[in-house]
């Protein structure tokens, strides 16, 4: 069973956050509103694997050929607040606590990436996928995805690259949400509206936002603008992979990861896992920073992709 490695000395920090009960000390919770606190990470001299980790939100990396950008540890506000436009019911806000700090793909995972590393690409290209070395991988089920960091954690351990505990995983929910919202407060990376200028979606644009380009097809990661972290492509191009089973209810707490706990029944009895990002056949608004989607894991489709995330791991094994 792989599990975060909590480094010491957040046990009391998490403690004086929470309070005894778990809970918010009274009139210390972020407002719907507040953006996220960046809680410093302290390295400790003993930590082999300092040199890895980034010091500040944004910081870039290079590894096994994927860009990627520094996640510092943090709390934010998960999910979207009552007033929010055209929001969804499964988005009611939880508070959350990310004692890990992480790497997050600066784009999706790109077909160049996907042939170097694995080999053969998991499915058809389409009219709206089409081929390119930075076209985002598509049509890639949940197995496929996880298999993809499986051997890209093998790969970059052998060519010496990538420290001992750390691994290449697909990001949990409350992960991908936090690197999403990059410090912001509004309903996307980019404020309260979102234009396809912004991002790559067709259709309506986003609360009342300006009317761009619809090019009905996916296209080269980072062809739009990044968020305050770097990270481009969050809001539409194609839809990401997240390690959670789907739960109508948002995870809250201290580092929430639902990779291993089934949650709510599809109406065939089957269990969805999370995908999250909107995507290039969208209207806006589902390309919203809390917007969630649900897919059975073992389907494919030419939307669906995803980005990686290196982690702490607690030792090499996987479930």
């Amino acid at each position: 069973m792989r599990r975060f490695v909590k480094p010491r000395g957040w046990l009391l920090l998490v403690v004086g956050i929470l309070g005894c009960n778990g809970s918010f000390p009274s009139g210390s919770a972020p407002s719907s509103r507040t953006s996220n606190a960046v809680i410093s990470d302290t390295k400790t001299a003993g930590d082999a694997s300092a040199d890895f980790a980034g010091a500040k939100a944004g910081d870039e990396r290079e590894v096994a050929g994927i860009k990627l950008c520094w996640c510092p540890p943090g709390r934010f506000r998960m999910g979207s607040p009552p007033d929010e436009p055209e929001r969804r019911p499964d988005e009611t806000q939880v508070d959350v606590i990310l004692t890990q700090d992480f790497w997050m793909g600066k784009y999706e995972v790109t077909q160049g990436q996907w042939k170097r590393i694995v080999g053969n690409l998991p499915g058809p290209l389409t009219a709206e996928l089409p081929a390119g070395e930075d076209f985002p991988v598509g049509n890639v089920n949940y197995a496929e995805a996880e298999t993809f960091c499986r051997t890209a954690t093998e790969l970059v351990r052998q060519s010496g690259d990538l420290p001992a505990g750390w691994e290449f995983w697909l990001p949990t929910e409350a992960q991908w949400e936090y690197a999403c919202r990059a410090g912001t407060k509004t309903a996307t990376a980019f404020g309260d509206n979102l234009s396809s200028k912004q991002a790559n979606f067709q259709g309506k644009p986003y609360n009342g936002a300006e009317k761009g380009p619809s090019l009905n097809r996916a296209t080269k990661v980072g062809s739009y603008p990044a968020n305050p972290w770097g990270l481009h492509d969050m809001h539409g191009n194609i839809c990401e992979w997240c390690r959670d089973w789907y739960h109508a209810k948002l995870p809250g707490g201290v580092d929430p990861d639902l990779s291993s706990v089934k949650g709510t029944r599809n109406r065939d009895g089957t269990f969805s896992r999370v995908r999250r990002g909107g995507t290039w056949c969208d209207d806006g608004w589902p390309n919203r920073s809390a917007f969630r989607q649900r897919f059975e894991p073992e389907r494919r489709y030419d939307h669906i992709g995803f980005r990686v995330v290196i982690v702490r791991t607690a030792s090499d094994s996987r479930d």
